[in-house]
């Protein structure tokens, strides 16, 4: 008998490879013998590279880069089997790098994340996985481009400063710099929202606040980066700036998009697929998945969904864990189809300790879900 364990990390408390290995230890101890398959998985933002090596093995490199506002930090990526590269954009680019009363997304810019990509290049990467997700930015992705060879230019052919804010100045994008090996290179974009570019629903009315914009200035900002696109659009590239997940990652999708016509993905199908999550289902009898909160946002894509998706096209079935489970959105995950949903507290704690006994709840919890079931059967 297999049991394939593939959950999304705990936010604060246990990455996802901790997690899958909390599991595994519940569904040992209540089934010895039992044969265990741990997928680690993520939407494509925090966990994506660590996901993916966990998955099919890989190292670590690591590489000193641009941060959101220029200074130097130290990243690192996933060098995976066949010359693949796992990139986080927040290594380079993301809001943890900051201190809240210094973001300033009129200002942050993703040239780290072209830096971080040039670096996989230069180490014979020949494909490339992008996670976006957890950005500081807003910059449609200037940054990254300019980091790989593309020079924006004024109205008097001088270039740009970064940040999406100078966006609003662009006169002419000088695309005859842009690396050449960028030409022969797969690159797929995990994203897990679906916002445009611009508008109501854009990258700078809904999150350009959480990363420190006044009214003001995401007004400015959605300003500055449709300005953006009208020029990228005028000059004969593809008008993308509507479609899902342009608004990604402070518009990073429509950068990627529409300069390097990168594939924008379902974070949590790239991730699946990649890690190889539909061929470990094969003969399973059970998969276990978990994240740290299960409620109506699961619903919409998160990484338990797209488990059960998959599990139900092999006909396995399929038991969600999470550090909390929304009584008020129970029934609409049964109703979607897991076979199971299950809250690992053992009881009202404090936070901290809640957090500190996550590995040990979610083991705990396991092994009692898996002896039940077991005796089920």
């Amino acid at each position: 008998m297999t049991i394939v364990i593939a959950p999304d990390s705990f936010k604060e408390a246990l990455d996802a490879t901790a997690a899958a290995q909390a599991i595994g230890r519940g569904v040992v101890a209540a089934l010895p013998g039992t044969a265990v398959q741990q997928l680690p998985l993520s939407d494509g933002g925090e966990g994506f590279a660590a996901a993916l090596r966990a998955a099919r093995g890989g190292e670590w490199i690591s590489a000193q880069v641009s941060g959101p506002l220029g200074e130097p930090v130290q990243a690192r990526y996933a060098q995976l089997p066949g010359n693949v590269a796992a990139i986080e954009m927040a290594q380079a680019a993301g809001l943890p790098l900051l201190a809240p009363a210094r973001r300033d997304p009129g200002h942050t810019s993703t040239y780290g994340v072209g830096e971080l990509i040039r670096h996989a290049l230069d180490g014979g990467a020949t494909k490339l996985l992008l996670g976006l997700g957890g950005s500081a930015t807003n910059d449609a992705g200037a940054g990254t481009l300019q980091a790989l060879g593309v020079r924006w230019l004024d109205s008097a052919g001088q270039e740009l400063p970064r940040g999406g804010a100078a966006l609003s100045q662009l006169a002419h994008a000088d695309l005859s710099g842009l690396d050449p090996r960028l030409a022969g290179i797969r690159l797929r974009v995990a994203c897990d929202v679906t916002h445009p570019l611009t508008g109501p629903q854009g990258a700078s009315t809904v999150f350009g606040p959480q990363k420190g914009a006044s009214a003001e200035g995401v007004r400015e900002l959605d300003a500055a980066l449709g300005h953006f696109a009208a020029v990228l659009t005028a000059q004969g590239l593809p008008d993308v700036q509507q479609l899902p997940g342009s608004g990604a990652a402070g518009g990073l999708g429509y950068g990627l998009r529409a300069v390097l016509g990168a594939q924008l993905e379902s974070g949590i199908d790239l991730v699946m697929d990649a890690a190889g999550l539909p061929q470990a289902l094969t003969g399973a009898s059970l998969v276990l998945t978990a994240e740290g909160r299960l409620d109506h946002q699961t619903l919409s894509g998160k990484v338990p969904l797209g488990v059960l998706r998959q599990a139900q096209r092999a006909g396995v079935p399929c038991i969600a864990l999470g550090g909390v489970a929304d009584p008020a959105s129970r029934d609409a995950l049964l109703m979607a189809g897991f076979a199971g949903v299950f809250p690992i507290l053992p009881g009202p704690a404090p936070l901290a300790d809640l957090l500190a006994d996550t590995a040990s709840n979610l083991e705990h919890t396991a092994r009692s879900v898996v002896g039940v079931w077991a005796a089920g059967r």
